[in-house]
């Protein structure tokens, strides 16, 4: 056995033993004569070695080369260009790859690039070898060589229309049909070039989960013209990371457009009684109670402002902060939600509470107060947000409410008229603060009851209020 056959032999990579003798042959040339076979051989192992990768997640921009094997997605259209100091165009052809691990664009230059558009199809697996460097939209690469490769099968979805739960690291020309569930302000940045640039933000969701949708330039003002409950279709979009978490950007090559389509998009949530600190997770309720927005200065000498709403489900019930944006949203009393993505804190004397920032989404959603399996927990312990969340603020099913959420007079059943105090009737009462507001509205776990008092109290606190009932809410004399 030769030298370069014995290096080989040990060579994890897949290259052929007559590529291998060629390799070390130009490298002993290279070396002028300073190095033997056994030594070049070595040299180009570890070549060899360092350029073939795991799979596509392990593609980066500072590698020199890399070797893989992947399935093409798509590809996109013959851009012709001029050369400096050269007569004839170039040419080059971006086709979409993926494995397992992730995807990659693939620049096909000249000659490649006539060959993909006249040979390649969706569908067919290569092994391609290129030099990554950072594109538009991510990671890409730039083909040196390529091959079919028929033995090799990849379990990649190949598709014109991605739902959410299809996307991947590093898709491009993804197509995607959701409805709007939140949406966000225009902001500006300054470029490096000192150009003026704008970003904005979109939650979509469909039957298999939710994106936030991260929009560019041209496309950003879109965030204020459409509205949350819109369907529409994400164009040409590509798959970015941050923070551990997949989002699909818009630039100016993309667009997102209203279609006339029904899109379901049922989320599913944590009850409130499985909630932990520290977690970041999707709730779902009625709303049982919602503060006036307050706003409070920055360490930075900025205006921030935050409102407090109270949640019940099945389950339970928490205090949800809203910040910033979030604390304009259009909810009150009697509203079902659900909120994505919301972090749960530690609240006033150790109660629980979330917290709901730019992250997070707020959905409305229609009230289905007369689907008779409402508010069940299925066997994976997650709510189905859609199923009757009304009944938890005290519908019986019979479509009408038997309690006045609006008001926050009372939760007791409509089956117990006789135990709701009577106009006229002296009370005192003993409860937590729940809204810190004009009225206050006291919760004692198992009864809200709306005060009407000029005391200062803060959410939170327990105190009782004593006085007289007048029109189902308590005219307070006295509070401690």
């Amino acid at each position: 056995m030769s030298d370069i056959e014995g290096v080989y032999e040990d060579l994890e990579a897949d290259v052929s033993l007559e590529e291998f003798r060629e390799a070390v042959e130009a490298k002993v040339e290279q070396m002028g004569g300073l190095a033997d076979e056994e030594t070049a051989a070595m040299l180009v192992a570890h070549e060899v070695g360092e350029s073939e990768v795991g799979g596509i997640a392990d593609i980066e921009p500072g590698m020199e080369e890399a070797k893989f094997v992947a399935k093409v997605i798509s590809i996109g259209e013959v851009r012709t260009f001029e050369r400096d100091g050269e007569d004839e165009d170039g040419q080059v052809v971006n086709v979409e790859v993926a494995d397992e691990t992730g995807s990659v664009r693939a620049a096909f230059w000249d000659d490649h690039a006539e060959a993909a558009i006249e040979e390649l199809e969706a569908g067919q697996v290569l092994r391609i070898k290129g030099r990554p460097k950072e594109g538009f939209s991510g990671v890409e690469v730039s083909v040196d060589d390529v091959e079919p490769d028929d033995e090799t099968e990849i379990d990649v979805q190949v598709s014109d229309t991605y739902t959410v739960e299809d996307l991947s690291l590093g898709l491009s020309n993804v197509n995607l049909v959701g409805l709007i569930l939140d949406t966000d302000s225009v902001r500006t940045f300054d470029r490096d070039d000192g150009s003026e640039g704008k970003v904005s933000n979109l939650v979509l969701g469909d039957s298999t989960g939710r994106i936030r949708v991260t929009l560019w330039d041209e496309q950003a003002d879109l965030a204020t013209e459409l509205e949350a409950g819109t369907t529409v279709e994400v164009i040409d979009g590509y798959v970015k990371d941050r923070d551990g978490t997949l989002e699909l950007h818009v630039g100016n090559r993309g667009a997102v457009e209203a279609v006339d389509e029904e899109v379901e998009y049922v989320p599913e949530s944590t009850p409130i009684d499985d909630l932990e600190i520290d977690q970041t997770v999707d709730i779902a309720g009625v709303v049982r109670s919602a503060d006036p927005k307050r706003t409070f200065d920055r360490d930075d000498g900025s205006e921030g402002q935050v409102r407090n709403i109270r949640v019940q489900d099945a389950t339970g019930d928490i205090r949800v902060a809203l910040w910033g944006e979030k604390a304009d949203t259009d909810v009150g009393p009697g509203d079902e939600v659900a909120l994505g993505d919301v972090e749960i804190q530690d609240g006033w004397q150790d109660d629980l509470e979330a917290s709901a920032g730019w992250q997070s989404t707020i959905t409305i959603l229609e009230s289905e107060s007369s689907d008779s399996g409402a508010g069940e927990t299925d066997a994976s312990g997650s709510t189905d947000a859609n199923a009757g969340l009304s009944a938890f603020a005290g519908d019986d099913g019979s479509g009408e409410d038997t309690a006045d959420t609006a008001d926050l007079e009372t939760d007791t059943d409509s089956d117990s008229d006789s135990d709701e105090p009577s106009d006229g009737e002296e009370l005192e009462f003993t409860g937590v603060v729940v809204q810190a507001g004009d009225p206050i509205v006291l919760d004692d776990g198992e009864t809200t009851m709306s005060v009407a008092t000029d005391a200062d109290v803060g959410l939170g606190e327990e105190v009782t209020a004593r006085g007289v009932v007048r029109d189902g809410r308590l005219e307070a004399n006295d509070v401690f």
